[in-house]
């Protein structure tokens, strides 16, 4: 289903926040180029600690990750944006007392190329943002904070790109807007690994998801048949499909 090498691998991974208490207990993980892959499960999970761990925000005390073909187990978050990878966490995800349009060049700090196309392919993107482009980031609704989180996100054109619950605390209209980009931004090519837990919704549009129950990987599958297994179903609801 897919030939090729990997582009992240997460080989027996444990960490966790404190020493000698690890939250992941031995993950196994993939994505391949181009792919959206979904991540889910309780609260308590390890969903977030995941993508903290891949990011370099945290160092595994056993197992690896590559990227690439590169191991970048033990490499630092900055290191690991300059490799192709970008990550866009909960909260906090925007500098609140810069524009709309500083926020984005802010994300390309790392790109020697010209910032107005860079810009102007957001802008596209993220029709929105262009309407508010010099209003402060601080004073956007929360789907349009997250919109230019992933917006500044992109401006690097990174491979790989890590949303860590980006449906948190959004209205419903707001979580189906955010969704939309989400397919949109996969379909130029990306690969997205999405921490999710709005299940149901993440499940529906994802190639593949996997199921974290206690810091282990429970389940893995394409998305459709994790949203009709009723073993999935028992972990979030106690009995039957997620709905």
């Amino acid at each position: 289903m897919n030939p090729g090498t990997p582009l992240l691998q997460v080989d027996s991974v444990y960490a966790g926040y404190v020493k000698d208490l690890d939250i992941l207990q031995g993950i196994n993980f993939s994505i391949y180029p181009g792919e959206l892959v979904t991540v889910i499960g309780p609260n308590g999970a390890g969903k977030s600690t995941l993508a903290k761990t891949i990011f370099g925000l945290l160092t595994p005390n056993r197992g690896s990750i590559t990227f690439k073909g590169e191991d970048i187990t033990h490499l630092k978050s900055n290191e690991i944006v300059q490799r192709g990878m970008c990550y866009v966490p909960q909260i906090t995800n925007v500098f609140g007392s810069l524009t709309v349009e500083e926020n984005l060049e802010m994300g390309a700090f790392l790109r020697n190329a010209p910032l107005k196309p860079l810009k102007a392919r957001i802008y596209d993107m993220f029709p929105v943002l262009a309407s508010r482009r010099q209003q402060l980031a601080g004073t956007l609704s929360g789907g349009e904070r997250q919109m230019l989180a992933m917006g500044r996100a992109l401006m690097l054109d990174p491979d790989l790109l890590l949303l860590d619950e980006p449906s948190a605390a959004l209205s419903p209209l707001l979580v189906a807007s955010v969704f939309e980009q989400i397919k949109q931004i996969n379909q130029t090519g990306k690969a997205i690994v999405l921490v999710e837990q709005n299940a149901r919704k993440a499940l529906e549009m994802a190639d593949r998801g996997y199921v974290l129950e206690a810091g282990r990987d429970r389940f893995e599958g394409p998305g459709p048949e994790l949203l009709n297994d009723p073993k999935v179903g028992e972990l979030y609801l106690g009995a039957g499909r997620l709905h």
